[in-house]
């Protein structure tokens, strides 16, 4: 950990902004972008893991009040240097269960966010979390990936999705309690760097019980922010769970 910031410290908060990561492509970020702002409506828009407003700062470019909670203030620095960056107010805390001001008609977490929290309890508290800050009517978006167990031989508990002349990464399953790691081994002047960074895994399944021990009820799952349709062949989806209206 770096001072406080959990994973996301200096040093990952300096190079996080990649702009060869798919992540960064414009037309990921617009699909994603174009999305949260029709459900946002003419509301308030509260993203959870907001680090350095990858998502925030267009969503907040299109007109979209947006309210960001993050741990990390290393992250949040990176955001506040950003043209814009002082349009998104930050709340820094845990987004399982730091409160904020007034109410949202969109709470969203991109890309796996809600796998940082490590616990079943952690992630059924963000969901009540969440409910607490929605107007009725309001949505709770997630993007998430599907579990990639089915790539794992039998007796193997390791994923390699990544190999390079200096670099390569693999993930590690424990399928009896649904923890997860993502492991980077990095080669730099002939020194080897290690991190590793723990989640849990979620089934879309699951995340439905959750929402609806928050009050919540499923509206729409897709397999991508284009609204593809999500089928049993999906690597990940997109939620969109509803706080009723009555």
């Amino acid at each position: 950990m770096d001072d406080g910031d959990g994973h996301f410290g200096e040093r990952i908060a300096a190079r996080y902004d990649d702009p060869s990561d798919e992540r960064f492509d414009p037309g990921v970020v617009t699909a994603t972008v174009n999305l949260l702002a029709a459900l946002a409506g003419d509301g308030r828009a509260l993203e959870l893991g907001v680090g350095t407003g990858r998502i925030a700062l267009p969503l907040a470019g299109r007109g979209v009040p947006v309210h960001g909670v993050d741990l990390s203030r290393a992250m949040v620095a990176r955001l506040r240097a950003k043209p814009g960056g002082d349009a998104v107010g930050v709340t820094i805390g845990d987004f399982a269960t730091t409160r904020v001001d007034g109410a949202f008609t969109l709470a969203y977490l991109v890309y796996n966010t809600i796998m940082n929290l490590t616990t079943q309890a952690e992630q059924v508290a963000c969901f009540r979390n969440v409910a607490a800050h929605l107007e009725p009517g309001g949505c709770f978006v997630i993007e998430v990936e599907m579990p990639l167990l089915r790539r794992l031989p039998p007796g193997e508990n390791v994923v390699l999705w990544h190999t390079g002349p200096t670099s390569w990464a693999y993930d590690v399953y424990d399928t009896a309690t649904q923890a997860t790691s993502s492991n980077y081994v990095t080669v730099v002047d002939g020194r080897g760097e290690f991190r590793s960074i723990p989640f849990r895994y979620v089934w879309p399944a699951e995340l439905d019980l959750m929402a609806q021990l928050a009050g919540l009820r499923l509206r729409d799952r897709w397999a991508g922010w284009g609204r593809q349709p999500f089928t049993h062949e999906s690597i990940g989806h997109i939620s969109v769970w509803e706080k009723p209206a009555d």
